[in-house]
């Protein structure tokens, strides 16, 4: 399901990283320690009347060695193209200020929806502080203390209450969506640009070159999709990206709109530990998969080279072990045509279900071939039923006796002998076992 981003913006020292932390709870780690995804306080998790978002702070936004205004101007553009929805961070204590208009301005621009948060509107007599920033032209402003969380839920009901545009927007849409990930400089745009046979987007030599986001329709074999392209922005006259937060946060808000992920790999350096990092997020998020090992034409190879790249691949990614590999070339087109039957085939096994008799026999087999493990005391682990509660990806249900006794490595046979059934071929699976009432 789509997750809406909200964007915290606003200038200097207007309590930005205060009211994120209330936003997110401040009783949530800013740093999870899950295998493969890094959180900081640019990016984390939300909940407001059962509706889940992401947030972005864009105080942990740092464009190195430029002017204070340019500062400002490059963190709010970076929220404008990331949220959904903006929330505008002003000082009530400090009434309007040259900078406040700066970054209105900008959001005016941008036509995306607005809330206007005055912070440190301590006391209910501190309330008449708050009409003077209607000049802003962002509608009502909201008097809020993230010191002491006043007036923060109006605020967010305001928020999320352009949520319900979004998702339906986003539901309409019954294109395959398919995001294209990866380190800078391994041929993400080339590689889009050679699936559409044009110059759609910007391609440079230079290592993180940015450029807006875009979003292309395609479609192949009257097969819908939608490629999203990650690998950045561009700015007027000067490249601004690349700190690794943020390539990262690009990245999972990517992959968090996809239905496929291709991770792409550049064949001439070979797997890097930030190849790693940024195919965890797909793996941890539950996305269909498929991995790419681009610029493959300027590899020198011999009869063995395919094969031991891939088994290169299968060694330092253990945990994509369901994902398929193709060998490319977006420069010279070679072998491009393997790709989207690839995605179509996870993507496909990411939305398959199974009829809970067919799913049961297998379970049964399985067992009889396996027999389920036992505690120290002899207690054996009993699988009385299972059954698939959703797809995207395929996740099961198996009642048991004792949760406990369903150990990781028996949980890992089962999903082999799952995947071995029904051809789950790219997409993760997940078993989930609960105590029979």
């Amino acid at each position: 399901m789509y997750k809406p981003t909200i964007a915290v913006v606003g200038r200097p020292n207007v309590g930005k990283s205060t009211l994120f932390n209330r936003i997110i709870g401040e009783r949530k780690a800013i740093v999870e320690d899950t295998p493969g995804v890094t959180r900081d306080r640019l990016y984390a998790d939300g909940e407001w009347l059962n509706h889940e978002f992401n947030v972005i702070d864009t105080g942990g936004i740092e464009i190195k060695d430029e002017p204070f205004q340019e500062q400002i101007k490059m963190q709010a553009e970076i929220a404008i193209l990331e949220a959904d929805v903006i929330l505008m961070i002003v000082n009530g204590r400090e009434g309007v200020t040259s900078d406040d208009m700066h970054v209105a301005r900008i959001l005016q621009r941008s036509k995306k929806p607005t809330v206007l948060l005055v912070n440190k509107i301590d006391n209910f007599e501190m309330r008449n502080e708050i009409y003077d920033f209607y000049q802003l032209g962002l509608g009502d402003p909201f008097p809020v203390s993230g010191s002491h969380g006043l007036g923060l839920g109006d605020a967010l009901d305001a928020a999320v209450g352009h949520f319900k545009n979004i998702e339906a927007e986003v539901e309409a849409d019954d294109s395959i969506r398919v995001s294209l990930i990866g380190r800078p400089n391994v041929g993400k745009s080339s590689l889009i640009n050679a699936i559409l046979n044009e110059e759609r987007v910007i391609v440079s030599d230079i290592a993180g070159t940015t450029r807006d986001a875009i979003d292309t329709e395609y479609t192949f074999e009257d097969e819908a999709y939608t490629l999203i392209d990650t690998a950045g922005m561009r700015k007027r006259g000067k490249v601004y990206e690349a700190t690794e937060k943020y390539s990262v946060l690009r990245a999972t808000r990517a992959i968090e709109r996809s239905d496929v992920v291709v991770i792409v790999l550049n064949g001439e350096e070979g797997i890097r530990e930030q190849d790693k990092r940024v195919a965890g997020l797909a793996h941890e998020a539950g996305r269909a998969i498929v991995i790419v090992v681009n610029k493959w034409d300027a590899v020198e190879k011999d009869d063995k080279t395919m094969k031991n790249f891939e088994d290169d691949i299968r060694n330092e990614f253990q945990f994509l072990d369901y994902a398929p590999i193709t060998f490319l070339s977006a420069k010279t087109k070679s072998r491009l045509t393997t790709l989207f039957p690839l995605i179509k085939m996870v993507n496909d096994s990411h939305k398959k279900r199974v009829q809970s008799s067919t799913l049961n026999e297998v379970i049964v087999d399985s067992v009889s071939m396996n027999p389920t493990p036992t505690d120290k005391g002899g207690h054996r682990l009993n699988i009385f039923y299972a059954t698939q509660v959703s797809v995207a990806p395929p996740t099961f249900v198996m009642f048991v006796n004792d949760t406990e006794l369903m150990h990781f490595s028996y949980r890992r046979y089962l999903e082999n002998q799952l995947r071995r059934a029904f051809d789950f071929t790219g997409t993760p699976i997940h078993i989930i076992s609960r105590k029979r009432n």
